[in-house]
């Protein structure tokens, strides 16, 4: 049974920063892709940012680049986002999702097995 966990989500303001973490844990190979998704109210679920097994390959939504950054610990099992430059639209349940897939990064969902529970980023003033 493989646990994908998020953490690091909350309320920030226009502008501001906020750091998301994911743990993976369980039985599961030591070569996976892990990405982020989004899903605000009232919209589908979409890709954000990704890294691939190898952490050498990562890809982003064109709405993020420059703003937000994804980083991995495979010594610690843990996908690191950090945002910066935060908007309104940004405001979402973000997902952190593994993928057993060894080709770059993918972006769609289909290619995940495994799921954490989200967390709430919402950026108001």
């Amino acid at each position: 049974q493989v646990q994908v966990v998020e953490s690091g989500g909350g309320l920030v303001q226009p502008g501001g920063s906020l750091k998301l973490s994911c743990v993976v844990s369980g039985r599961t190979s030591p070569s996976y892709g892990i990405s982020w998704f989004r899903q605000a109210p009232g919209k589908e679920r979409e890709f954000v940012a990704g890294v691939d097994w190898s952490g050498r390959t990562t890809k982003y939504q064109d709405s993020v680049k420059g703003r937000f950054t994804i980083s991995r610990d495979s010594a610690k099992n843990t996908v690191s986002l950090q945002m910066s430059s935060l908007k309104p639209e940004d405001t979402a349940v973000y997902y952190c999702a593994r993928t057993l897939s060894r080709v770059a990064v993918v972006v769609s969902e289909s290619a995940y097995d495994a799921w954490g529970q989200g967390t709430q980023v919402t950026v108001s003033s």
